[in-house]
Formats: C-alpha cells, structure tokens, sequence
C-alpha cells in the first residue's frame, strides 16, 4: 500500500514516526510519502516539506504568510496526484489538513485522520465537514468517540500516544543528586508551557511563585526550541532550569503548576499533584469564551469529566491563590491522595495499548478489506 501521511507540527512528526514504524509491521511492503518531519523521514518517508517550513505563529503571521500556506497546499495537492496513494493519513495540523482531507474525498482517495483537530472543544460545526471529507477517524481521548459518533462517523479510539511515551521514559533515579536538590524540601516542576504565547502569560506569575516561596526548590522546564529570552524573569537564585527533561523532572517532582495543554496530561500520569493555571490578555479570553465549548481546559479533567485538578484560570491565576494550592497539594494528605485516586483513574481508562500500533492495525485491516 502507498501511503501519504501529513504532520504540521513537531509532536506531530513524533507520532507520524510512530505510527509509520507500527504501519510497517503490519505491511512490510508499505510506501510513504509527505509533510512532516526528521522523525518520520527516519522512519522510512520521503519528505517533500519539512513541518518547520510550514510554520507560523498568531494571526499576524498568518495574515504575512498567507501565500506561503497556500503554495504549501497546492505543492501538497501536487504531489499527491503524482504518488497516487492508496490512503492519506491525516495528523492534528487541523487547519491544514481539513483542505487536505476535502481534497482526497474530491480526489476519490481515503482519507483517515489519527489525531483529528480538537473541534469538540470550539467550532463544533467543523465536525460536519470532517464527516464529509474523512472516511475514517482513529481518536486518541475516550470521550472524543462518542462525539464524532454523534455526526454519524467511522471512528475508532486507540489509546493515547502521550501515555504510551510516559510508559516508555527511562527511569532517573540520581535526579535529585544530580541536581544537588536538598532532600528534606520539596520539589516543585514549573512547566510553563511549549509555546511562545503562552511563556508571555505564565512566566511572570511564575517569576512571582518563586519569590514568594523560598521554602520550596523550583525546577523549570524549558525547551530548547524557545528563545532563552522568553525564561528571563524566572532566572532567580536557586531555580534550576532543565532543557528537554521533561519527564525526569516529573518522576521526581512533589508537585507541579502547570500550563494547561499535553503537559498536564502528562504531569498526571507521572502521578505529580499540579495546579493549572492560564493566562492570556483580556481580549484573546474575551474570544476564546465566546467559541470554547467545554467545561474544563485541562486535558486531565477533560478526560475525567469532573474536576480533578484546579484550574486557576485568568483572575485565579495570581501569585497569592497558585501559592496556596501548591501548599495544599504538598502538605493535605487527604486532598493529595484525592487527586492521585483521579489520576490513576484516567490512568486505566487510557490503558487500551500502544496507540501508534492499535491505529496502524486497524487502518490496514480496513485497507486491505476494502472496508476504508
């Protein structure tokens, strides 16, 4: 089978790489194709763009950029002709690939989409055009099923790629020495997030947890994609910063705050009880209330369907209350114990195996079958 596969972003490209590596276990004879990345390329695809030539960031970028998106598509349009695939599989990117999928229906290719864009959240309208264009949906959030459903598409969930990775870390038990972390004081991860907007809202109530709480060891996780500049003001004596150790910080963390996004996910399943917070300008949270439609911004009381965690949110999302549930995680047993009892919920309800080999499985049962 000739597969051409589609990942805008760096997360993407790692599950792209995963899920080609699964695919081929199951066709040996396979060929890819397509966007995506060093990842997936290394996995066995011919790259024709690189996700970072496809990048752009805020509205102002896309507005300047515009005629790089649409000659990135019509390259995309282009090359799918010329291959010919047999499939077209989707990952996230959703604003590109909904062009792309509607193209393949026009085209007369399947389309299977493993990581559909989060219209549940906002723009649930969006749903319709992906059941006109998409033959086939493979979920990675257990509730996300029963909302496609509900427009009448083929969709499977097959587990999630995030706790997959978390099952996978490598165990870093000389951390804290390593470190030089005082044993008898807590340690508290600062995960401030993985993208420039959301440095600009976090990092200065951050910069204010720290110096409001010597008591505690803080332990930054950067990542190396970002500007240094964007972490300045939590340069303060004693903060430790770790770049792209994002998963050795959480096992031996004792609490968290953390940006909302994957990142608390995946601070859930290491088992570290976190405070969420965001914060962005008035008039971006002006319009993001009038098209979000979820109860919760954390993917952990999402996934839950109640409050697990706290989300300090906006006006919460101040010095004074993020200190105080940070104590309280740290020092109320009973409150402590409540949200591990949640986590290790959403733990066993992620559990169903390896996502990138339960989607590959079945997208080349329904090939092969002709059930597409």
């Amino acid at each position: 089978m000739k597969y051409y596969v589609i990942a805008g972003e760096r997360s993407g490209d790692l599950h792209g790489g995963n899920l080609i590596r699964s695919i081929q276990r199951y066709d040996p004879r396979a060929v890819f194709r397509g966007f995506g990345g060093d990842d997936m390329q290394e996995a066995g695809m011919v790259l024709t763009r690189h996700y970072r030539d496809l990048e752009f960031m805020g509205l102002a970028a896309l507005v300047t950029e515009l005629r790089k998106i649409f000659k990135n598509l019509a390259v995309c349009k282009e090359d799918i002709r010329r291959f010919k695939p047999d499939v077209i599989v989707c990952i996230d990117y959703g604003g590109f690939n909904r062009r792309v999928a509607k193209f393949g229906r026009e085209e007369g290719i399947p389309v299977h989409y493993y990581i559909p864009p989060k219209v549940w959240a906002w723009y649930q309208s969006r749903a319709r055009d992906l059941k006109k264009n998409v033959t086939r949906m493979f979920v990675i959030l257990p509730f996300e099923k029963d909302f496609y459903k509900k427009f009448g598409m083929e969709v499977d969930y097959v587990g999630n790629p995030v706790l997959d990775a978390v099952k996978a870390a490598q165990p870093a038990p000389n951390f804290r020495n390593e470190l030089a972390l005082d044993g008898t004081r807590p340690v508290v991860a600062l995960l401030p997030g993985s993208r420039k907007s959301e440095l600009r809202g976090i990092v200065p109530l951050m910069a204010d947890l720290i110096r409001a709480n010597p008591q505690w060891q803080f332990v930054v996780a950067a990542v190396s994609s970002l500007d240094d500049a964007l972490y300045t003001p939590l340069r303060q004596s004693g903060v430790i910063f770790l770049k792209d150790r994002t998963y050795d910080l959480l096992q031996n963390a004792d609490a968290a705050v953390v940006t909302s996004g994957t990142a608390t996910l995946e601070t859930a399943l290491f088992q570290v009880p976190q405070a969420v917070v965001f914060r962005t300008g008035a008039l971006e949270y002006f319009l993001a209330r009038q098209v979000v439609k979820v109860k919760f911004i954390s993917l952990v009381n999402l996934i839950a369907g109640r409050e697990v965690v706290r989300e300090l949110i906006q006006d919460l999302a101040v010095e004074e209350v993020v200190s105080a549930e940070v104590k309280r995680l740290l020092t109320d047993s009973q409150y402590r114990h409540g949200v591990k009892s949640g986590y290790r919920e959403i733990y066993n309800t992620l559990d169903v195996g390896s996502a990138s080999d339960n989607a590959a499985r079945l997208m080349t049962q329904y090939l092969k079958s002709g059930h597409l």
